[in-house]
């Protein structure tokens, strides 16, 4: 199935859930595939300097990984395509009015948003805006 294209389509159809999990990105300059596995990643990205992980908060805890900041997930579901123009930068902005960093994984099915854990339930809103502006309260 292939995913939506038009981003009028995407942000009136934009779904976001805020996965109640806390998460960090950590660092490791080097690693063994099999340590990675164990830590049970969300996300991970090879970069020159070394692999960054993305994992619950509690795992880093229990395994002693530093980490500086939290965060909160929320996944827009909604199916969009890889090929699809403006929707990472509607919602950037978006949370850029709002002063709200935004963390963004792209995965084949969905965008992932990883925001500043205390500003969780604002990103929310702001997203969720979208629907909103799309569906216009009509008075009688």
């Amino acid at each position: 199935m292939a995913g939506i294209k038009d981003l009028g389509t995407l942000l009136s159809s934009i779904d976001p859930v805020l996965d109640e999990r806390s998460f960090v990105f950590c660092t490791f300059p080097e690693f063994h595939w099999d340590d990675v596995h164990q830590l049970n990643p969300i996300g991970f990205f090879h970069e020159k300097e070394g692999l960054t992980l993305i994992i619950t908060q509690q795992e880093a805890i229990n395994k002693n990984i530093n980490y500086e900041s939290v965060y909160k997930l929320i996944s827009l579901n909604v199916h969009s395509s890889l090929d699809a123009v403006g929707l990472t930068a509607a919602f950037s902005t978006k949370l850029a009015e709002k002063n709200i960093s935004a963390n963004v994984v792209a995965a084949y099915y969905h965008d992932h948003i990883f925001v500043p854990e205390e500003k969780a339930e604002q990103a929310l809103a702001a997203i969720s805006e979208f629907r909103l502006q799309s569906h216009p309260v009509r008075l009688k």
